[in-house]
């Protein structure tokens, strides 16, 4: 029998993909810089490594080569382009947290989708910036990898925010949201010729990455979000017949590696799980509780697929007290640990709104609840 003591982050989230029980529920973080500064502050520790360490993190994000390749271009009007050519605006959003402290979040917001106006598919062919695998450096990814195990955590790779594999996202920010979902229904010759440039994409970048990576990477994070508040973005026949073959593909590449699989999506997207799973995904991140019946998820699913997320951030998190927090990782801990399967985390970002105490009862609580 394995002693407590010599059990690393890797072990225990390995387990919980297995679906297995460890010494305890591993433990993810994720966290807007301004909240991961307060809380090197708060616990005096020199930076988000030190961070994570305290707080008894098991995964570590590596962001690959998207950091270290193109930057983005600001236009003279503050716009901001990436290598989509989708035009953002920064946009800060600012108030007070339930004790009357100020924070501020910035964050950017699309201003022009490109693709737009287009009317044929010849238009979308020809379109000059579809990005290229060859855009990347690749040459950093392993040592990368091999800089955050040495934490004994598992690796995530996942990209950056605005580069992460997947299809509804990006097809949304070229193409801007009514016109895309328009497309799907009127135009699917369009729909499916920017799906298509997109998951080729991205299947030669993670291609390239994974090889680059040589065996370094546990965990391959996809996120796009397939579900609003109260239901689905499209019906599971649309899904099947846009969607899932290349999100398919996007697992098997993974798996091809000897990479685990894990999936963000807001919203309730509890009709799409049988074929998330039909299609090789491992973990299933996000868990929006004021979407999604968890308990029902374990239930039905937990035996073919593992769980990250869960704890509440609209309205626990910000608005509630630290007695309230522990009170709710205690139910997460009763509702999805059992049996292994579980990945302690919130369902997105602690944003700044979040207070301190608050956030600091939350990792408290982790220890405690997932023994």
């Amino acid at each position: 029998m394995r002693e407590e003591a010599s059990v690393n982050g890797r072990e225990r989230v390995i387990a919980a993909i297995q679906r297995t029980s460890q010494d305890r529920i591993p433990i993810d973080c994720w966290a807007d810089k301004e909240v991961t500064d307060r809380l090197v502050r708060h616990y005096g520790v020199a930076d988000k490594e030190a961070l994570l360490t305290q707080l008894g993190v098991d995964l570590r994000y590596v962001m690959g080569p998207s950091y270290r390749g193109l930057q983005m271009r600001v236009h003279d009007d503050g716009l901001v382009e990436d290598h989509w050519g989708v035009l953002r605006k920064p946009m800060t959003v600012e108030g007070t947290d339930r004790v009357g402290r100020a924070w501020s979040w910035t964050y950017q917001h699309v201003h022009t989708s490109p693709l737009q106006s287009a009317t044929t598919v010849a238009e979308i062919e020809s379109y000059p910036h579809w990005p290229s695998a060859d855009l990347w450096d690749y040459s950093n990814v392993r040592q990368e990898c091999l800089d955050a195990a040495k934490s004994g955590a598992a690796v995530v790779n996942g990209g950056d925010r605005l580069d992460r594999t997947a299809q509804l996202k990006p097809a949304m920010y070229l193409r801007g949201t009514e016109q895309f979902l328009s497309d799907l229904l009127l135009e699917p010759a369009i729909a499916e010729c920017i799906l298509e440039h997109t998951a080729d994409y991205y299947l030669s970048y993670n291609e390239r990455v994974f090889q680059a990576a040589q065996g370094a990477i546990d965990i391959f994070f996809m996120g796009d979000d397939m579900g609003t508040q109260t239901g689905l973005w499209v019906s599971p026949k649309m899904y099947r017949r846009f969607f899932k073959e290349r999100f398919r593909k996007f697992n098997e590449l993974a798996h091809r590696h000897g990479i685990k699989t894990m999936y963000h999506t807001c919203g309730n997207v509890t009709k799409l799980v049988p074929d998330f799973i039909d299609c090789g995904l491992d973990i299933l991140q996000s868990l929006q509780p004021a979407a999604m019946d968890l308990e029902y998820l374990k239930r039905e699913y937990g035996a073919h697929l593992a769980f990250q997320g869960g704890v509440d951030i609209q309205d626990v998190m910000p608005n509630g007290t630290p007695e309230s927090v522990r009170a709710h990782v205690r139910d997460r801990a009763r509702m999805l640990g059992a049996g292994g399967g579980y990945i302690f985390c919130t369902a997105h970002n602690l944003l700044p709104d979040v207070p301190t105490e608050n956030a600091v009862a939350l990792f408290e609580a982790y220890k405690e609840f997932g023994a």
